[in-house]
Order: structure tokens, then sequence, then C-alpha cells
């Protein structure tokens, strides 16, 4: 697994209304901090990709559908550079996936349905001046190719 790169196994709680998943909390291993939180959705076969945070953590969760999360680790001096790691998480596997600061991330939504994902990133979003680096979804400069492989 790509250096810095920490999971945490969710457990969903049902009951007779419905379900409750705790997703992050203060006293997690895991928990860094907290910036801010928001939603975002990705239409299904959509590719949400590349981009690195020069200092922000996310710590990602699907919770409605599925995504592919790749990660791509060009650091320099990382014991993990030039790895690429997937995970498949949504609502048929959730998993909280922190990704560290330097390291390209996206994703591309493998289910039918519109996926939707949760961050809790570690810093607050600067409009005027994003802490981010964007890649082309399909840039050579990540070696890796989001069609799905028939294993």
């Amino acid at each position: 697994m790509i250096e810095g790169v920490r999971t945490k196994s969710l457990k969903l709680i049902p009951d007779e209304r419905g379900w409750l998943m705790e997703m992050l909390r203060n006293d997690d291993p895991v928990f860094l901090k907290f910036g801010q939180i928001y939603a975002t959705a990705t239409y299904p076969g959509v590719v949400k990709g590349w981009h690195l945070h020069r200092v922000q953590v996310d710590n990602f969760v699907c919770v409605a559908g599925m995504v592919k999360l790749v990660m791509y680790d060009p650091r320099e001096g990382s014991s993990t550079r030039k790895e690429v790691n997937e995970f498949f998480i949504g609502d048929r596997n959730p998993l909280l996936v922190q990704v560290p600061a330097g390291v390209y991330h996206g994703w591309k939504c493998i289910s039918t349905e519109t996926a939707v994902v949760i961050n809790c990133p570690t810093e607050l979003y600067h409009h005027e001046k994003p802490d981010e680096v964007r890649l082309d979804a399909h840039s050579d400069q990540v070696p890796y190719d989001w069609a799905r492989k028939e294993r």
C-alpha cells in the first residue's frame, strides 16, 4: 500500500427505521483534523481525476453506489514512489480511505447508479488559491488505465 494511505472498515448499524454508519470520529486512529465536509456525485462510467494536494489529507467514504478509487504516488523520497493502489468502495464495501498529501487520486463510478462520495478533508478549500495540482484523467503522467479489467 502507498506510504501514508490508511483505511478504516465501516460498520452499518441497522434497525427497523433504517441504518446509521459512523464514518470518522475524532477519537479514531486515522483522524488528523477537521477542515470541512462535502458530498460529491459521480454519474455511472464517469472518471473524476487526477489531482493531488500539497497540504490537504482527504478522507473518502462512498455512501451510495460504488467507485473505484485509485491513487498514484509520485513523491520523491517515498518508499512507495510510482506505486498504484485501487480501492473498490461504496454501499457494497463500506470503507474510509485516507489519501495523504502529495498523492494523485481520482475515481470512476463503477455502479449502474450515481455514486455519492463524502469527503472530510483536513483543510478548508480556498476558492481563490486551491491546494491542488490537476491532471487530465487520461494523462500519461500517471501510469493507469481506467478501463474495466477483465480478470
